[in-house]
């Protein structure tokens, strides 16, 4: 039997990962092991990965030296989709004790309760990914007894957590290594979801997040049928929750119906993220991307008909095997002409097992630097406008737990990040009216 270990777990990625570190957090919890601050002083660290660039790969690895550097007593378990990918990489690095891919990453706690010794690295990694949503990847949220005083890895966790309710992937885009990690699209059953998003309700909870993998696919693969737009009605119709909001969202998932679905119901945020890549039709087709500029721009303007201050935002990727100057002039030219909110630039990098990494015409780095660059200089000017068409607007905010000088951070439905005068409680919504850039909002009486 494993003793009982205080632990800490670094999470890297997206929001799924955000909530598959919830649900390890628990289950660690209900092993009867103790979290802790900071990884200095945890027993047992556990590393959740991503491995969605070369970037996130360095990254990952460069912790767990840092961390056995500083703490090296700790026993180090790495896991999530880098861990998926490449075990042996891992494994070789110092304090690694344990790598346990997405494949096990269920029975992680379970696995340290019956093992006297920590079982070999890459051993529980080379299944393939499970068929079926388990109910254990939909309860990666917060532990069943949380109440708003108790810590998170997460800080916005506290308030606004992240309920993964599909994972996978049936798409297979050139440059995306998320398929070989995760496996095929599966969804969590609508029951459990709305049983789970009632648990957090009586927990105090305000605004959900629902993610996926590939989020608009969810429930697809369920008997029978059922769309995310009918889970969404499912949930505003039987739950008293305050807010929903809907993390990333393939383009052709949003249709006319859904997005006048949206702008109809006040309970859920008006916040759109749907990945975009490209803003050039050559690359798109190379990057086997199903849609087109045109498509994407219908879209956006769909939106921005319906939802008048929305937010959209968008992923793009520079550097893409192939991308001329031309090519990437018309994304900058395509992106420069569309109203969105915010952009997540990405400087391309070959993933061992995807189709792009065998492409020719690699770009070189120094340029796709150069591309990313330009790009992030247009998602800076479009945050900019968007908060500047913000300004005078009266907003509900929901306070975080960020605070800093006197004064709390807050998120609104269409997703801006507002500095509120004064030391607040996190959880609590306000009314504001949104300030000049900068400047404190204050709080207007309820």
């Amino acid at each position: 039997m494993c003793p009982m270990a205080t632990f800490f777990i670094q999470n890297f990625g997206c929001r799924a990962t955000q909530a598959d570190a919830g649900a390890i957090r628990e289950s660690l919890l209900a092993s009867g092991h103790t979290p802790v601050e900071s990884e200095t002083g945890a027993a047992l660290v556990v590393l959740n990965t991503c491995t969605v660039t070369a970037a996130a790969d360095a990254e990952a690895c460069e912790s767990i030296r840092r961390i056995h550097r500083e703490n090296p007593g700790a026993r180090i378990i790495a896991t999530g989709c880098y861990a998926q990918r490449a075990p042996e990489e891992l494994a070789s690095l110092p304090g690694v004790v344990s790598v346990i891919g997405n494949s096990h990453q269920h029975e992680l706690a379970s696995l340290l309760s019956h093992s006297a010794e920590f079982f070999p690295a890459s051993e529980l990694v080379r299944g393939s990914s499970a068929p079926v949503f388990r109910e254990q990847m939909l309860r990666r949220v917060l532990p069943v007894n949380f109440q708003l005083h108790h810590h998170t890895d997460a800080p916005d966790a506290r308030t606004r957590p992240v309920l993964k309710i599909q994972d996978g992937c049936n798409h297979r885009c050139a440059y995306c290594v998320i398929p070989l990690v995760r496996g095929s699209s599966r969804s969590a059953d609508p029951a459990l979801v709305i049983a789970e998003i009632n648990r957090l309700i009586e927990s105090g909870v305000q605004e959900v997040v629902l993610s996926g993998i590939d989020l608009g696919s969810y429930g697809r693969d369920l008997q029978p049928r059922i769309s995310l737009q009918s889970l969404v009605r499912e949930i505003i119709s039987e739950t008293q929750l305050a807010s929903l909001r809907l993390s990333s969202i393939e383009p052709v998932d949003i249709t006319r119906d859904f997005i006048a679905f949206v702008a109809s119901e006040p309970r859920i945020a008006p916040h759109f993220h749907m990945p975009l890549q490209s803003g050039c039709d050559k690359i798109l087709r190379a990057m086997h991307r199903w849609y087109r500029a045109e498509h994407y721009a219908r879209r956006v303007q769909l939106i921005r008909e319906l939802l008048p201050h929305a937010a959209i935002g968008a992923d793009v990727i520079a550097g893409f095997p192939g991308e001329t100057d031309e090519d990437h002039a018309d994304t900058v030219n395509f992106l420069s002409a569309l109203p969105l909110s915010y952009l997540h630039v990405f400087s391309f990098s070959p993933r061992p097992g995807t189709k792009a990494a065998a492409l020719a015409h690699a770009v070189p780095p120094r340029i796709i630097h150069d591309r990313a660059r330009e790009l992030r200089s247009i998602a800076r000017k479009k945050s900019q406008e968007f908060r500047a068409s913000q300004v005078g607007r009266k907003l509900r905010a929901l306070t975080l737990s960020r605070q800093e000088e006197d004064s709390t951070f807050a998120v609104t439905g269409n997703y801006l990040n507002i500095r509120v005068a004064g030391s607040l409680p996190r959880n609590r919504w306000l009314e504001i009216i949104i300030p000049p850039d900068g400047a404190p909002a204050v709080p207007l009486p309820l």
